[in-house]
């Protein structure tokens, strides 16, 4: 344990060149976590007789996928524009968030099935061992819940925050198999399923939380407008450049990291078309050098209906 943290302290204070570099050193401490934890429940739940840590196990398995496809959308999404990707690659970071949805639901589903079939069942009491080794996972997969999303959130990535919401999952998960396990233990004789019906309530948090991300992973592929204050900060920006009378429409679109802004602005209808075409650059490239993340902006001129 002392160990990842210091992993995560290090990755925390390592100044990346560029937002991708930050994105993929995220998700590989995520995966290198993964692989290690998908073995410790996958052995401790079949050693130890319970099949909410072992549903738990193969849930992680599943995550090492998902960081692999992550990862691979962000270095896909990161390539620049070419003849055949004149917008760039950007889209490839939104399908990865859709394939990490997809298959959280279908591991939710998957689980829900075999704990059903499992409570039909008697078995064996879950080993006492089983909780420590719960605690443990918990604390882990919170902690990388917490430092993904706050990664996802300041870089911005779609794909980043699904993978967060995915290790919250896992921590749900543990969270349901230790409460099941603690009554199974405690219980006694008739109280053995209690472990399985944790699992088919961990079921259904994964795929609550897999509809949630495909949700957001839909609406970004189809170009759902950003927040209202991303929108408002980008006629602010173009706003206070010197010879602009007004904003007239201003449409924003996301492409993986990268926004894309349409913006049409009121200028005096007197200018000459040197003068205007000097303000548009001004004001492309204010938003470019922005803290925003937009790679690209069309500015539209248009004559002012009460110049300034």
């Amino acid at each position: 344990m002392c160990y990842y943290i210091q992993v995560l302290k290090s990755v925390k204070k390592h100044k990346p060149q560029n937002r991708f570099d930050r994105g993929v050193s995220t998700v590989l401490v995520g995966l290198s976590s993964n692989v290690m934890l998908a073995a410790i429940k996958i052995v401790t739940g079949i050693i130890g007789n319970s099949y909410a840590l072992l549903a738990d196990g193969i849930e992680s398995t599943l995550d090492i996928f998902s960081s692999v496809v992550v990862l691979g959308g962000i270095k896909i999404s990161s390539l620049p524009a070419d003849e055949n990707h004149p917008y760039g690659h950007g889209k490839a970071e939104s399908l990865a968030a859709m394939t990490v949805s997809l298959v959280l639901l279908m591991a939710g589903i998957g689980i829900a099935v075999k704990s059903i079939l499992e409570i039909m069942q008697p078995h064996h009491t879950p080993a006492f061992f089983t909780l420590i080794i719960l605690v443990g996972v918990i604390i882990v997969k919170e902690v990388l819940f917490r430092f993904l999303f706050s990664v996802g959130k300041s870089v911005d990535s779609l794909s980043l925050k699904t993978e967060a919401w995915h290790h919250r999952s896992d921590a749900l998960t543990s969270a349901a198999a230790f409460i099941g396990i603690s009554i199974a233990i405690t219980g006694g004789k008739g109280y053995e399923r209690a472990d399985d019906w944790a699992a088919l309530a961990a079921s259904g948090i994964i795929i609550f939380n897999g509809i949630n991300m495909l949700n957001h992973a839909v609406k970004e592929i189809m170009d759902y407008a950003p927040n209202p204050e991303c929108e408002e900060t980008i006629r602010s920006i173009a706003g206070r450049i010197k010879g602009v009378a007004a904003i007239e429409k201003c449409r924003v679109r996301k492409s993986g990291l990268n926004l894309f802004v349409d913006i049409h602005v009121e200028v005096n209808g007197a200018m000459q078309v040197h003068e205007a075409h000097a303000i548009a650059h001004e004001v492309k490239d204010a938003l470019v050098t922005s803290s925003l993340g937009i790679v690209d902006v069309l500015v539209h001129i248009e004559p002012a209906q009460n110049p300034r």
